[in-house]
């Protein structure tokens, strides 16, 4: 299959995101029909009241046939009308449902996507995506239904009648359509690559907000408000500019139009007056047939607007299908195991790079053992790649060589949902949602009780500050828990990761932000209360590991040793160098 034929099948594809709001969409062009056969019947009905019904009552002194053909024109126009409101109706209905679809589409993909994936798309690309893209798509989808039918039609219908009636001035039509024809065609090669570059310029200023909107508190810290406007501002002139540069080719679209008409229409009133005065055609034929004349070429404006609007969706299209054809880097096997039956790990000369090149790689012939319900520490200067390390437990990215096994099992033959679900990660960068404590908390475990929501805030050592708070847990947290402080928000994720009771425990960083006796409180908790779940604790201070049953020192992707406290003190620099580096601070 080629790719123009792929690319064609694949826009077509999107259709099938209507699902129930497909009959709306089915039914609005037919209704759309009605609209237009009662439109081009009434100028029939105004050459019969002008030569035919007018005259005869101004000869025989009776209104009886003005009053009949006035009173079809008002039906027939009421019928049009609710023809005309049933299509948007339907219309709207239709292509509101197909963007809610399409939207939910995309969010769902987006779920499905590794840490990889997401690196490919910025954050504030998808967030354009499913919005801005969606948002066009669907209204083109609103406008394809209700004028993809209804323009064509009467533009047939309009120009049967107008033959019938004047075959020789109709031929000034076909004068006029292949200039439209070849004025659309050039419109729309150029307004194409535009509206792309517009959209990536949409993305650029949405990354723009988005950051400054999370890095708020920073921004002003730093004093940089004004910095940030700037930035910004020029984000949006960038935007403006692609903008005016796609509509200036665009706008050539509405006077193109209005020339041809008006020219038509001239053309019109030129030969047919000649006709008239020789007594070829009435004064009624001759308005019936401008009004024809009128139709056909809206009929054709109709379309222009359309396939402008088709340009302009395109962009779109391409780049909701580009999310929608992403395959997942990491996807569930055939016949994957549904159960982790342990917390063993097994690194075996594993090696690890986020682009996948074996040559230049972040993690290098990584060999490590370790038993399930082990206290394991992991240390190392910052970019040794400690976190790149432990996100390969849950699969968040996958090796690149080697083999990785959790419970005696590769983590590529699990399903993901079953081996995510047993690896607790608290972050280093710690993430609240929007909603109370409670809330938050039970993402660990949606079943937990109030009781075991506690327990889990007491070993978490956050129990206290949570009951100082007035309404205690459910406390409202706002947006990423903008209401507690960084230390409070460590404990509380770590006290969610305590609710899933998993085989495997993380504590990226978790603590560095809480003082020393708090961080002892914490790590006891985690020995009493978990003695079966595997502990892997990275961190920056040698008191947060020494009483780890082995630490693992990192340097610059290897392992540069494994060994108890007192064992790494008497052999490995690196980790003798830290701590007395660190007892110094404390001195």
């Amino acid at each position: 299959m080629s790719q123009e034929k792929k690319k064609k099948d694949s826009i077509l594809s999107l259709l099938k995101y209507a699902g129930k709001y497909k009959w709306p969409l089915m039914l609005c062009p037919v209704v759309m029909i009605g609209e237009v056969a009662m439109e081009t019947y009434i100028p029939k009905l105004i050459q019969r009241l002008i030569d035919e019904a007018i005259p005869y009552s101004e000869q025989n002194g009776e209104i009886s046939q003005v009053l009949l053909c006035g009173g079809l024109m008002i039906v027939m126009a009421l019928i049009s009308m609710c023809f005309g409101m049933a299509g948007s109706y339907l219309g709207a209905k239709g292509g509101m449902g197909f963007g809610r679809n399409l939207r939910q589409a995309l969010f769902e993909k987006i779920q499905t996507f590794s840490f990889k994936n997401i690196d490919k798309f910025s954050t504030a690309s998808l967030v354009t995506r499913i919005t801005t893209d969606v948002n066009q798509t669907q209204n083109t989808l609103i406008m394809l239904v209700r004028m993809a039918f209804r323009s064509p039609i009467m533009f047939l219908m309009s120009l049967i009648y107008a033959l019938q009636m004047n075959p020789s001035l109709t031929t000034i039509l076909f004068i006029a359509v292949p200039l439209l024809a070849a004025g659309i065609i050039i419109i729309m090669r150029n307004a194409f690559p535009r509206f792309q570059i517009m959209m990536k310029k949409y993305d650029i200023m949405n990354r723009e907000v988005q950051e400054n909107l999370i890095a708020i508190r920073v921004v002003k810290a730093f004093v940089r408000s004004e910095f940030e406007k700037k930035k910004f501002g020029a984000a949006a002139d960038d935007v403006t500019k692609a903008q005016r540069s796609a509509e200036k080719v665009v706008l050539w679209n509405g006077p193109m139009m209005q020339i041809l008409m008006n020219g038509c229409i001239v053309a019109v009133l030129w030969f047919g007056g000649q006709q008239i005065i020789r007594g070829e055609m009435g004064v009624g034929a001759l308005l019936t047939f401008i009004t024809y004349i009128t139709q056909i070429l809206m009929a054709l404006m109709m379309l222009s607007f359309l396939f402008l609007g088709i340009v302009l969706s395109r962009a779109s299209i391409s780049r909701i299908l580009e999310v929608l054809h992403e395959e997942p880097d990491i996807a569930n096997p055939e016949n994957a195991v549904m159960e982790v039956k342990d917390g063993e790990i097994e690194f075996d000369h594993v090696g690890f790079s986020y682009a996948g090149d074996q040559d230049n790689l972040v993690l290098q012939d990584i060999s490590l053992h370790i038993r399930s319900g082990e206290t394991i520490g992991l240390i190392g200067a910052t970019g040794s790649a400690k976190t790149s390390l432990v996100s390969l437990i849950p699969r968040l990215y996958d090796v690149t060589c080697g083999t990785l096994k959790v419970g005696g099992r590769d983590v590529r033959d699990y399903d993901i949902h079953a081996l995510r679900d047993q690896v607790a990660m608290v972050l280093q960068k710690n993430v609240l949602f929007s909603g109370s404590i409670n809330e938050n908390l039970r993402w660990g475990s949606e079943r937990a009780t109030d009781e075991e929501i506690t327990a889990a805030c007491q070993a978490a050592a956050a129990d206290d500050f949570v009951r100082s708070f007035p309404d205690g847990y459910e406390t409202d947290l706002g947006q990423g828990g903008v209401n507690v402080s960084g230390g409070q928000k460590q404990r509380l994720c770590i006290a969610r990761a305590l609710l899933k009771r998993p085989r495997i425990m993380i504590l990226d960083d978790a603590t560095s932000a809480v003082d020393t006796a708090t961080d002892a409180r914490i790590r006891e908790a985690l020995r009493s209360h978990m003695p079966e779940t595997t502990k892997i604790i990275i961190a920056q201070r040698i008191t947060s590991v020494m009483d780890a049953d082995r630490v693992v020192v990192l340097d610059n992707g290897r392992i540069a040793d494994v060994g108890t406290h007192d064992e790494l003190l008497a052999r490995c620099e690196i980790y003798r160098d830290v701590y007395l580096s660190q007892q110094k601070g404390v001195a």
